[in-house]
C-alpha cells in the first residue's frame, strides 16, 4: 500500500526523487517526461457521473484505471474538477477541442458526450488506455486518440482546436518547459480557449507559471458555483489568454 501523503512530503523535499531512481543513465533521464510511479490501481473499471445544465442532463462516463503504465492510467482530482465544469457549462456542441495530457482520457470523453469532436492526447505508454476508455463510452465518432510529446512540433495531422482542456498537468518539473512550448505552439490567437485545471501540490509549481506568463496571462474561473468547494482542496481552474 503507497502512503500518498508520504509520497507527497517526499517529492517536496526533492522533486526529482522519482526519475534519479528511474532512469539508469544521462540519456534515460533526458528522454523521461512521465517518471515511471509505483502501481497502485491495476485493471480496475470505474464510472463518474457529472451533474449537466438543466438542459443538457447529467454525464456518466466509464473508465479503465490501470497505474501501470504511469501516473496517468487513474483519475486525478483536477481532472474530475474540469470535467465537471464543461459538463456545467453546457453542450461543446460542433466545438473541436484537444486535450493534453489526457490520461485516461476523462475530461475529453466528457467533451465527447457534450458533442464536440475531440483529439485526446497523451505519450505513447498511455495511448492504450485512451483507446479502451474511447470503446467502452462508444465514442469512436467523435473521439480520436493521438500521440502527443509536450516540446516536440506537433503532428501534422493534429486538428486545429477551438478549445484546449489540460488538467494535472502541472507535476514534473522538467515537463514545465515542454509544456509551455507546447500551448504556444497550439495557440496561435486569442480565438482559440484554453481551460487549464490543475493541484497545487509543491513550491515548485511557481516554476511552472513563471515560465507560462512569458507566452500567457490567465485568470480565475470565477463563476463556477463548485469554486469554493474545490478550491480547498488546493485547485485551482483557469482561463489562459494568449499574449500578443
Amino acid at each position: 500500500m503507497i502512503d500518498i501523503a508520504l509520497e507527497e512530503r517526499l517529492d517536496d523535499l526533492d522533486p526529482l526523487r522519482h526519475l534519479r531512481e528511474d532512469a539508469g543513465s544521462d540519456e534515460d533521464i533526458a528522454g523521461t517526461i512521465v517518471p515511471v510511479q509505483p502501481p497502485s490501481v491495476r485493471n480496475q473499471t470505474i464510472q463518474l457521473e457529472f451533474t449537466a445544465a438543466p438542459d443538457v442532463g447529467s454525464v456518466a462516463v466509464k473508465l479503465a484505471v490501470d497505474a501501470s503504465p504511469g501516473c496517468g492510467g487513474i483519475a486525478w482530482p483536477a481532472g474530475e474538477v474540469l470535467a465537471g465544469y464543461i459538463t456545467r457549462s453546457g453542450t461543446l456542441e460542433g466545438k473541436n477541442v484537444l486535450e493534453l495530457g489526457s490520461g485516461t482520457g476523462l475530461v475529453g470523453l466528457v467533451a465527447g458526450k457534450l458533442g464536440a469532436r475531440v483529439c485526446i492526447t497523451d505519450q505513447a505508454p498511455l495511448l492504450g488506455i485512451m483507446k479502451q476508455n474511447v470503446s467502452l463510452n462508444q465514442l469512436e465518432s467523435c473521439v480520436s486518440v493521438a500521440e502527443l510529446n509536450w516540446g516536440e512540433p506537433l503532428p501534422s495531422d493534429l486538428p486545429q482546436p477551438d478549445l484546449i482542456l489540460a488538467a494535472d498537468c502541472v507535476y514534473f518539473e522538467p515537463a514545465f518547459p515542454l509544456l509551455v512550448r507546447t500551448l504556444a505552439d497550439l495557440v496561435h490567437n486569442t480565438s482559440t480557449q484554453v481551460l487549464f485545471c490543475y493541484k497545487k501540490r509543491r513550491k515548485a509549481d511557481k516554476r511552472f507559471f513563471t515560465l507560462l506568463k512569458k507566452e500567457f496571462s490567465w485568470e480565475d474561473i470565477s463563476d463556477d458555483p463548485q469554486r469554493e468547494v474545490y478550491s480547498r482542496d488546493s485547485i485551482s481552474l483557469l482561463r489562459l489568454i494568449r499574449r500578443r
